[in-house]
This record gives C-alpha cells, sequence and structure tokens, in this order.
C-alpha cells in the first residue's frame, strides 16, 4: 500500500493538468474548482493504493468510482467525475506522463434524468404576493419578481449592478457561466417592482454609501445567496406553499411556464443561458407532463 508521500508527485501532475485548462481553455474559477476538487478527492484515495500515476489502472479507478456510491454521492455527480478523470488522464496520455489510459475502457454510471421541480402559477402567484408596506418588502418584492421574470441564477441575481440595468429598454445584462454575458427582458412587474425599490427603499438601505450593487442589505452591504436563500423560503412559508422551495426552482418556473405558453425552446435556452440546447431540453419533459395532467383533469375524453 501507497502512503501519503506519495500525494506530492500526484499533486505536481494534477496542477500542471490545471494549468493547461485554464491557459489553453480559459475556463472560469468554478469551474477549475470544480475540477481541483474533483481530482483532490481522487488523488488522495488512489495513493493509499499505488504510489505513481502510471500505475493506477481501471481496477483502482473502479474501486474509486464504487466508493462513491457507497458514501451516497449522486450518480449526476459520480458521472461528472468520472468525465473529469477522462479528461485528465487523456490529458497525461497525450503529454507522456503514463502510457495507457486507465479509462478507455471506463463505463460512466447511467445518469437518471431528475426533473427539476417547479411551482404552479398560482402558487408563483402567492409567493410573489409580497406586503410592499412592511420591512424591506420593496426590495424583496423586486428580487423575486426579477428571478421569477428572467429566469436568472441566484449568483447571477446578487451580482448586477446599477449599470446592468437599462429600465427604459426593461433589460438586465447578466453576467452568466464561464464569464458570457447576455442581455435578458424584464417584463412590466419587474421593472415596476424594482423601480419602486430603487427609487424608495434602496437609498435607506445604503445609508448614503456608494454601493454598486443593486440588491443590498439592511447593512447596505451586497445580498449574498445564502440571505436570498433565507429570504425566498421565509416568504414561501408565508405564501402557505408548502414544497421544499430554492431559489433556483423560480428559475425552472421561468423556463416551465414559458413553454407551457408556447414559447420556441431555443429562445428559452438563449435566455436562460445555456451553451447547449440538451440542457434546456429537460423543461420540455415537465411542460408535457403538465400539459397531460390539465387535457387528463379537464378534457372531456381525458
Amino acid at each position: 500500500m501507497a502512503g501519503s508521500d506519495s500525494l506530492p508527485a500526484f499533486s505536481r501532475q494534477v496542477q500542471a493538468f490545471l494549468d493547461m485548462l485554464w491557459s489553453e481553455r480559459g475556463l472560469a474559477d468554478n469551474t477549475l474548482e470544480s475540477y481541483q476538487q474533483d481530482l483532490t478527492a481522487f488523488t488522495a484515495f488512489i495513493a493509499k493504493h499505488v504510489n505513481d500515476l502510471s500505475k493506477v489502472t481501471a481496477v483502482e479507478i473502479q474501486l474509486y468510482l464504487n466508493n462513491l456510491h457507497l458514501d451516497g454521492m449522486s450518480s449526476a455527480t459520480v458521472a461528472r467525475r468520472v468525465s473529469c478523470l477522462r479528461q485528465f488522464f487523456r490529458w497525461a496520455v497525450n503529454h507522456g506522463v503514463i502510457t495507457k489510459d486507465p479509462t478507455s475502457l471506463l463505463e460512466a454510471p447511467r445518469r437518471m434524468r431528475q426533473l427539476p421541480s417547479a411551482l404552479s402559477e398560482a402558487e408563483v402567484d402567492a409567493l410573489l404576493n409580497i406586503d410592499t408596506s412592511k420591512r424591506l418588502g420593496l426590495r424583496d418584492k423586486a428580487m423575486l419578481e426579477l428571478l421569477y421574470a428572467t429566469g436568472l441564477r441566484v449568483s447571477e441575481l446578487v451580482q448586477i449592478k446599477q449599470a446592468d440595468l437599462s429600465l427604459r429598454q426593461g433589460v438586465v445584462r447578466v453576467l452568466g457561466k464561464g464569464s458570457k454575458e447576455r442581455l435578458v427582458p424584464m417584463g412590466e412587474r419587474a421593472l415596476e417592482a424594482i423601480q419602486l425599490y430603487l427609487d424608495d427603499q434602496r437609498p435607506k438601505l445604503v445609508h448614503g454609501l456608494t454601493q454598486d450593487a443593486v440588491f443590498v442589505t439592511e447593512r447596505g452591504t451586497p445580498m449574498t445567496r445564502q440571505a436570498f436563500w433565507y429570504l425566498i423560503r421565509r416568504h414561501a412559508r408565508h405564501a402557505g406553499i408548502n414544497k421544499k422551495i430554492s431559489p433556483h426552482m423560480l428559475r425552472h418556473c421561468f423556463a416551465t411556464h414559458l413553454l407551457d405558453h408556447g414559447a420556441d425552446l431555443r429562445v428559452v435556452q438563449l435566455l436562460l443561458g445555456h451553451s447547449d440546447l440538451s440542457t434546456t431540453q429537460i423543461y420540455t419533459h415537465i411542460a408535457r407532463e403538465r400539459l397531460q395532467a390539465l387535457h387528463a383533469d379537464h378534457h372531456p375524453r381525458g
């Protein structure tokens, strides 16, 4: 059995691979961090069995993957780690670090297609029915209206700067995954809610301080993802919604409800900022099931 002294050699090879990803592919920091975490976990496990990358075989890799399953890791996450390992070992072969790719005959675990949850339109209406006369009501309504109107990721929502908003044109500029920019229309209700928040509540929250972030906390600091999670769950409870709700659920609602009302899939893809249409196509399954249920409930021959 190899000991922890084999880790430095593995670490150097992993770092060289990450350097290549950064310099040649220009991957975003979050993506690089995911690769690093996956490979660090793999090398820490594999160093207990072999002390050199060239000695890693499909047996050790399968043992590692079995261990992930025993730890309760989802098939989707295991599949992502398999993809990462394939790229790493392919790089190692191409750069002469090893002569054989131990992942070449490896089968990735089958990914079970899980449909994301979505609220009904009535439930969304209840969630967005916020009393704006209460403390922070204008801010909370503006954030939730914008999230549902645009399908933004919560990370994109909290990063919006004042310069990103064009209230006259009714669009918001979003910096998405891979530092890709897109313009997303906001809709009348979101525009109205944002305008009220900017005119009335935001100046009181920033206390005269210079602050670029559109959405801020009571201390005038930029809103965080964690704080918004708490915010949306609190409003869901007040609306009588018993489902386990998250900010990402409103993104699902945005896409699903657009498709329910006849929107083109490629338009939804652009609005969501998906680089691959196959990522967006999962929403067609939700829309289809929703329509089938409506047909069954209301059609005389359903």
